[in-house]
């Protein structure tokens, strides 16, 4: 259930390590599954088209004999039965469902899209936002986290006037700590993007030439197009109706086996147990998706490991490369390499001394070497990670 990087993943898994079963891949849009990090980037600015987003090609599905019912919406789960009802009655019985059923936009109290007031998660999405990424234009974002960063990067790079609100202070400081999200702040401000932080929305307008937004403070602003990037919630409903163990996302294990044996999850919607942080995770990142929907697919055949890969994701705005790898819930110390006045430079969190994630920011070779580290549980030397003649490939035993 959902056709999309997970699921595709897991279906090219099954195919590629031998299993000659019946896959079904069942997805709600009508479209090939595509990939969709270049839907805030690439896709949107015009620079890829279609085919450039597709996962596999059609061509694929045929030669390896998996049935994709796509523009298919599912009216329940029948966990206990491995089944799966479609809104036209059609009962897909098997013996195991796999849920990759991603997620949705988070919305703000009594706000719905409309002409222009838009959201960013499909691509059909990005087709409704793209023509107003043109010279002139106003495009207003309310959130600046990873999406509404880059939907305001790539609406800056095509020409358009760009106004950001966030409500928090520091742009993503929840995540990377204050000093480096107040960087990131800076760093739209110098690109000429209108970064307004600690702006409550009370209301957006959506009117026939644009949209108006209302702050708390009762001043507004006027933009051709709204983009609302404010997160994303999973899409467990179906299984929670089943049944089945559900906690903002679905709870599965290190094989990524939910509480019912006949159906896993995997990527987005999947809170998983991870080995390496000891706690229960759900991220919404690429890599973890295509990597985690392979290893639920291993689990079905009965080849299943742990699944203890370090998350990663990154993120391109302007000219910048942004990346980050593992997971810090919190931190007691921060280290510094680099040159943050250069916008080149890489942040290691430390908690008790253990190294727990890293953000780079023009610094992607940082991020080679503080997988090892995370993966192996890691305590470096603060010192030395600071220290730029340290050889962090040495430190990471891979010199």
């Amino acid at each position: 259930m959902g056709a999309s990087q997970a699921g595709t993943a897991a279906a090219r898994t099954l195919r590629d390590e031998g299993f000659d079963g019946v896959v079904t891949l069942v997805g709600a849009e009508p479209h090939l599954p595509y990939e969709r990090p270049p839907l805030s980037k690439e896709y949107l600015r015009g620079e890829d088209d279609v085919d450039d987003t597709l996962i596999l090609s059609e061509g694929w599905y045929v030669d390896n004999s998996v049935e994709l019912r796509l523009g298919t919406s599912v009216r329940r789960l029948v966990a206990t039965d491995a089944a799966v009802e479609l809104m036209d009655g059609t009962l897909l019985e098997a013996d195991t469902v796999l849920l990759t059923t991603g997620g949705r936009p988070r919305r703000l109290p009594g706000l719905e899209p409309g002409d222009h007031v838009l959201e960013l998660r499909t691509r059909d999405d990005a087709d409704r936002l793209r023509p107003y990424l043109v010279p002139g234009a106003r495009v207003v974002v309310v959130g600046a986290g990873f999406i509404g960063s880059e939907v305001a990067a790539s609406a800056h790079g095509s020409g358009a006037d760009v106004t950001v609100l966030e409500a928090v202070q520091v742009p993503l400081g929840r995540v990377l700590g204050d000093e480096v999200g107040a960087h990131l702040g800076a760093m739209h401000r110098d690109q000429g993007i209108d970064l307004r932080t600690g702006v409550a929305v009370d209301n957006v307008e959506d009117h026939d030439s644009g949209a108006r937004v209302t702050i708390s403070d009762g001043t507004t602003v006027d933009g051709d197009v709204v983009v609302v990037g404010v997160g994303m919630i999973p899409n467990d409903d179906l299984a929670l109706d089943a049944g089945l163990e559900v906690d903002g996302g679905v709870i599965v294990d290190e094989l990524c086996r939910s509480s019912t044996p006949q159906v896993l999850a995997a990527g987005d919607v999947a809170r998983h147990w991870h080995p390496l942080y000891g706690s229960r995770v759900r991220v919404e990142h690429f890599d973890n998706a295509n990597k985690q929907g392979a290893a639920a697919a291993r689990s079905i055949l009965g080849r299943g490991a742990p699944y203890t890969e370090p998350h990663w994701f990154w993120s391109d705005q302007y000219d910048f490369n942004l990346q980050y790898v593992g997971h810090a819930t919190s931190w007691d110390r921060i280290v510094i390499r680099g040159w943050p006045e250069d916008n080149e430079f890489s942040a290691w969190y430390l908690d008790q001394g253990v190294l727990r994630a890293v953000f780079a920011l023009d610094a992607g070779g940082d991020i080679l070497a503080a997988k090892e580290l995370i993966a192996a549980g890691a305590s470096p030397d603060p010192d030395a990670l600071a220290d730029l003649d340290t050889d962090l490939f040495e430190l990471a035993g891979l010199g």
